[in-house]
């Protein structure tokens, strides 16, 4: 094995250590905020327009944009799918959020 070979495999070693650490913090992170999310939530969304019905206005608002999307798409609907799939998802739970917090 080569003198570069050898270099390569050791950065690869510790650009994986480093990702694990990473993730690993970034879990903990998580875990840690996990309550006070609760408690913001709870607090913050709760008084206004609830959760089940901003979802049902999100995702009535979310479905007549993506068939205005489709619609002036053209050709292009069958190649760019996925993207719209990730996108009503991503809009949805956005929309959803912010009915229930501005409202």
């Amino acid at each position: 094995m080569s003198n570069e070979d050898a270099r390569d495999r050791k950065a690869a070693r510790l650009t994986g250590i480093a990702l694990v650490v990473m993730v690993l913090v970034l879990i903990g992170v998580v875990a840690l905020w996990f309550p006070a999310l609760g408690d913001f939530l709870s607090t913050s969304i709760t008084p206004g327009v609830d959760l089940k019905a901003a979802a049902l206005g999100s995702f009535l608002v979310t479905i007549v944009l993506f068939v205005v999307f489709a619609a002036v798409s053209g050709d292009g609907l069958i190649g760019e799918l996925q993207f719209m799939l990730a996108a009503f998802f991503s809009f949805f739970l956005i929309l959803t959020f912010l009915i229930a917090w501005i409202f």
